[in-house]
């Protein structure tokens, strides 16, 4: 009986320090929450994964501008790549979504990305590819 009561006070102890403590609306991941922290400042790629490789360093150096009419502005040593952004809401999922015409790499991630965390200086993204069944990850961080 003894090792009932310890066994149940253990377990109570151990599920209510484990409760949900999202107190913070930063956590909330919405497209009004997404689309506001992205158009807030400016963005550095800190991670880019492609399938089976990282492709971090092909974004080194730019910093991403999410600007007024969608326009997303990416900029190194004065150099200038355009393309386009929005957030929208899919299967329940919400997602940023990107498009560029070209460079190369710029096209890489050029896609609707199901955003899995935001915070006011982080949005981590997530994508699995429908053709060979990859997962993309692509992380943007506040400047």
């Amino acid at each position: 009986m003894k090792k009932s009561i310890l066994f149940l006070s253990i377990a109570a102890l151990f599920f209510s320090s484990c409760q949900n403590t999202d107190d913070n609306s930063s956590t909330a991941i919405n497209t009004n929450t997404v689309s506001n922290t992205v158009s807030t400042g400016s963005w550095r790629v800190t991670y880019y994964w492609d399938t089976d490789h990282e492709e971090t360093s092909s974004f080194s150096g730019y910093s991403f501008v999410f600007g007024a009419g969608n326009v997303v502005t990416a900029t190194k040593n004065g150099t200038a790549v355009t393309g386009t952004w929005s957030t929208t809401l899919d299967d329940s999922l919400t997602k940023l979504v990107l498009n560029f015409a070209d460079p190369a790499d710029f096209v890489e991630i050029s896609d609707d990305w199901h955003v899995v965390e935001r915070t006011a200086t982080k949005i981590r993204l997530q994508d699995v590819s429908g053709g060979n069944g990859g997962t993309d990850y692509l992380t943007f961080e506040r400047n």
